[in-house]
């Protein structure tokens, strides 16, 4: 994060590239091309039903029923995207995007909170958790649940259901959909892999480490995060191809040993069925924040009306009405005025 923390000292404007990855697209690569047959229904079931992990709570606090897809309910989905290593305890996420699909609007939209976002961790089941932290660290304290609980509490909107999905197992299912072809912008040696710069076709391992790589980037962290959903819209891309479907135990297979996720394969099978004409118009979402080093910690500051007008926009698309987000800060830090006097360490622990 060094490398590229000169670069956030003024306004940041993230506009994320997730314009082609949702959760319909995830499920394109589970059934798309014909694998959803009858003779390979048995395999996807199993499949599904392994990467099933059920959240504590039915219902999220902030709905006041659950959403019914017969009625076409709007939904949000929480992606998470773990660097977790098996020999390494703990870790946190590099990638939590906000999914929400209208169906009757046919609209999707997608906003990517920064890794570094400052904000107070919330762990409903364990309120002695709840700390000031990096957002992303809410995964090492809690897991998906503690991230949905603080997700919703920085926003202030529903997150009804999550997928979860373990980087260092991309480069199985890069494997079984048969590689990717990727044009790498920096030529860099890392963990024994080393890649040129160009365009060039990536067997898994190459790919991990190419979605992997940050100290050699300009750009830094952002640029990691940019490299990583360029990888997951190749095997988008990949697993539409009926070519792949020869693979598919394999890929099967890959999926259900990374990813994690309380939706049951009902629930996908009627978002891919009725919730498609969403993904016909797919709008990304922008975070602004400041970059700010608190007790030698680089952070990401994002004010009370950025966090407002953010959860405005996402409870529309879920036909909420707008609902006052928990104040952080006492500031009056507006969406293009941003002061960090105004949100100092001492006032964001009073929260």
């Amino acid at each position: 994060m060094n490398d590229s923390r000169s670069n956030h000292k003024k306004i940041i404007k993230r506009k994320p590239r997730w314009g082609r990855i949702s959760l319909l697209a995830l499920l394109i690569l589970l059934f798309g091309g014909g694998i959803f047959f009858y003779n390979v229904y048995n395999n996807v079931a199993t499949a599904v039903n392994k990467m099933n992990k059920p959240l504590l709570r039915d219902v999220s606090a902030k709905r006041t029923s659950k959403v019914n897809f017969n009625n076409l309910d709007p939904i949000s989905i929480l992606l998470l995207g773990d660097d977790h290593r098996a020999d390494e305890p703990g870790g946190n996420t590099d990638t939590m995007l906000v999914i929400t699909i209208n169906p009757k609007n046919k609209t999707t939209k997608l906003l990517s909170i920064p890794r570094d976002t400052r904000t107070k961790l919330i762990d409903n089941k364990d309120p002695s958790k709840n700390q000031v932290n990096k957002i992303n660290a809410s995964y090492e304290y809690g897991g998906p649940e503690m991230c949905i609980d603080t997700v919703e509490n920085f926003l202030n909107i529903p997150i009804d259901y999550y997928v979860n999905v373990n980087f260092q197992g991309f480069k199985d299912i890069i494997d079984a959909v048969g590689g990717i072809d990727v044009n790498n912008k920096y030529a860099f040696e890392l963990d024994g892999v080393t890649l040129k710069t160009g365009p060039q076709h990536l067997n898994g391992l190459q790919a991990l480490e190419y979605a992997r790589m940050r100290h050699q980037d300009p750009r830094g962290d952002f640029g990691r995060q940019e490299r990583q959903r360029e990888v997951i819209s190749k095997i988008i891309d990949k697993g539409k191809s009926m070519s792949t479907l020869v693979n598919y135990n394999k890929i099967l297979k890959a999926l259900a040993n990374n990813i994690t996720t309380n939706l049951t394969l009902d629930d996908m099978i009627n978002i891919a069925s009725s919730y498609k004409p969403a993904a016909k118009k797919i709008d990304t979402m922008q975070i602004q924040g400041q970059g700010a080093t608190i007790h030698n910690t680089w952070y990401l500051l994002v004010d009370n009306q950025e966090r407002q007008t953010l959860s405005d926009e996402i409870r529309a698309s879920l036909n909420l009405a707008p609902s006052p987000v928990t104040k952080f800060y006492k500031g009056t830090g507006t969406r293009n005025s941003f002061s960090t006097t105004k949100m100092t360490v001492s006032e964001l622990h009073e929260q």
